[in-house]
């Protein structure tokens, strides 16, 4: 399997590397013939406004929303989870996404750079205990819709939350695709990348 990832901007490095150790073949994607290449999609994290200006000036913005709406499976990282949000508070006025999961996310949630923070987030799913997450002006999501499942929340219950409880929500699926506002690229754990490789090959529920 061929996963490709966004690599227009972000930390495109640390997402292939992660993907290597899970056995398969990690490649950067910065034209649409490399997008048609691709099996699955990273989408790391970075800068979303900054995303999506290149995405539309390198032509991969449509490419990108055509090939996930057909079934492609596709993951984001923090400004990915944005990249892949239906609705986007506090963007640039033109500021445009891949609209694949039906939910309104908000940029920077958590602060600036300088309120950056790592905890631990239970996700449903993904066994191990606690992912140790790193958040990095990170976003949440404010609502979800009706097919999203929430994977994970972060605070609302004096700490880790769950797919339960009152805290943010810091983690989502909706069928093939996953989002997270935080970085598991930046942490060694490759749970989430496993997680996400089996979900691509249709190994994961």
């Amino acid at each position: 399997m061929i996963v490709g990832v966004f690599a227009l901007q972000g930390d495109v490095r640390e997402h292939l590397h992660a993907l290597a150790e899970c056995g398969v073949v990690a490649r950067p994607v910065r034209r649409s013939e490399e997008l048609a290449e691709a099996d699955a999609l990273v989408i790391p994290g970075g800068e979303s406004t900054t995303m999506s200006k290149l995405s539309i000036e390198f032509g991969l913005m449509e490419p990108i929303k055509s090939r996930i709406a057909a079934g492609m499976p596709a993951y984001g990282s923090c400004a990915g989870m944005i990249m892949l949000a239906r609705s986007v508070l506090d963007g640039r006025p033109d500021q445009k996404s891949f609209e694949a999961i039906d939910m309104t996310v908000r940029r920077n949630a958590f602060g600036r750079q300088v309120d950056s923070f790592e905890g631990p987030v239970a996700l449903s799913g993904i066994e191990g205990g606690p992912f140790h997450a790193v958040f990095i002006r990170a976003p949440w999501v404010e609502s979800v819709g009706p097919g999203v499942e929430v994977l994970g929340r972060v605070g609302g219950d004096g700490g880790a939350g769950g797919a339960s409880g009152d805290g943010r929500i810091v983690a989502v699926r909706q069928g093939n695709v996953l989002a997270t506002a935080f970085h598991p690229e930046l942490t060694g754990d490759l749970r989430i990348h496993r997680y996400f490789v089996a979900m691509a090959a249709g190994r994961q529920p």
